[in-house]
């Protein structure tokens, strides 16, 4: 079976690495001219644990191939994915322009049945429009081929996301038509031997599904925010909470962690598309308004507490931060909550030195020299008046206390994802900040 993915970023690029792996033959597609060249020649352009291997296998069996044009395999594929970028607008709507791209070229080069599947997250009713631009290209021809549109939409967690794919708990796929879920569940089926995880929608309940489940987990994050900071208040531990609520089963004890907010790729700009789709078909989204508006506040967090510790005297200030990324295992910032502490910190005065695993390169991008960059984390921590703990990397969670009592300026602690033992720090002279404690 041939496939073709338009789009080599991160679900574009894992997507058919993971299904180059099961024996399907998948050829890449990017306009960008650069970023081909580089996976031809074995560079990934994104860090995910397990890719570059993954990539690497398939590429040298012949089973995953690189290009820039779409029109180099559309003859001989069954199946082509959009996996290309929607990006927020500037009033918060996804930018479908480059989804409507890769529609016209399938109209304009189609010479037999296939299917058209977004798997890039996009409103409900981009199918139509899909369908309506396709069928628009196939008139100005003036030929009559068969083709079908699905919705597939993905849920990989970046970190985490090879595995992922290989053994979803669930694959949504929308469709009206009984030739293209035939086709889509043969496509599926290396997937499923442990167990039929596939679930068939209608195409406008598929392109709701995405949206609706990233905004609950959007939900459940800011909602335990909201908790912790009122049980700083009342003088609550928030991790007791957290157990005792995670234990009642209609609930659970998934996502109910707090911290510094979220960020990534996904939940604030799916987010804000919902929020925006609502607006343009007459409601109000006013949950996630307030989801929104929470996850905002929250970014501030760290550096309110930190202003209050030194009562607003922070100019001159050295300040450690351990972690860059939005979470572990990745070296996405977009939306990171390190952004807003960066930005609020230098307004007010602090010299910044950060430390990450995989994101320096990133962050150096984004801030440029405003900040310091150093090697380890200790490093980061030199003469520091206060760390900041903003993402939870496995080694940022049993430092050596002793060290950095020795390192430090100043032993104030504030953790942004209560990782640590506050007895622990207490006991060694520290002065501890933690969310909800």
């Amino acid at each position: 079976m041939k496939i073709a993915i338009v789009g080599t970023g991160y679900v574009g690029l894992v997507s058919g690495a993971c299904f180059s792996e099961m024996g399907i033959d998948v050829t890449c597609v990017d306009v960008d001219r650069e970023k081909i060249e580089r996976l031809c020649r074995g560079e990934i352009p994104i860090y995910e644990p397990g890719l570059e291997e993954l990539v690497k296998r398939n590429s040298e069996a012949g089973r995953l191939h690189f290009t820039t044009d779409l029109r180099d395999c559309l003859h001989d594929v069954e199946v082509v994915f959009s996996a290309v970028g929607t990006p927020p607008d500037e009033d918060g709507s996804a930018d479908l322009k480059y989804v409507k791209a890769v529609a016209k070229t399938f109209g304009e080069n189609i010479r037999k049945y296939t299917i058209l599947v977004t798997k890039s997250t996009v409103p409900v009713g981009t199918a139509q429009a899909i369908k309506a631009v396709i069928a628009a290209e196939l008139e100005r021809r003036g030929e009559s081929v068969e083709f079908d549109v699905a919705s597939n939409p993905e849920f990989l967690k970046e970190g985490a996301a090879i595995s992922d794919f290989m053994t979803p708990d669930r694959v949504v796929v929308g469709t009206d038509s009984e030739r293209a879920r035939k086709i889509m569940a043969r496509l599926y089926k290396p997937f499923m031997l442990s167990g039929e995880r596939m679930i068939f929608t209608d195409i406008p309940s598929a392109e709701m599904i995405k949206y609706a489940a990233n905004s609950m987990l959007a939900t459940r994050i800011s909602f335990m925010n909201d908790i912790a900071n009122l049980c700083d208040k009342v003088g609550a531990d928030v991790d007791m909470v957290r157990k005792g609520i995670g234990a009642d089963t209609r609930i659970g004890r998934k996502f109910l962690y707090p911290g510094c907010g979220y960020g990534g790729s996904c939940f604030p700009k799916d987010v804000k598309a919902l929020i925006k789709t609502a607006e343009q078909n007459g409601c109000r989204m006013q949950v996630l308004e307030a989801v929104e508006a929470v996850n905002e506040r929250q970014k501030s967090i760290l550096f309110d507490k930190l202003s209050a510790h030194f009562e607003g005297a922070l100019q001159g200030k050295l300040v450690a931060m351990w972690g860059l990324s939005f979470k572990p295992e990745t070296d996405d910032m977009r939306e990171a909550p390190s952004l807003v502490l960066i930005e609020r910190l230098l307004a007010a005065g602090c010299r910044v030195r950060v430390y990450d695993p995989i994101a320096m390169g990133e962050c150096r991008r984004r801030v440029g020299d405003s900040v310091e960059y150093c090697n380890d984390m200790y490093e980061a921590a030199t003469d520091a008046d206060a760390l900041l703990l903003v993402t939870e990397w496995k080694q940022f969670r049993i430092p050596s206390w002793t060290t950095l009592s020795r390192l430090m300026r100043n032993r104030v602690v504030v953790d942004g994802r209560n990782i640590y033992d506050r007895h622990e720090l207490t006991s060694q002279n520290f002065s501890y900040y933690a969310i909800g404690k």
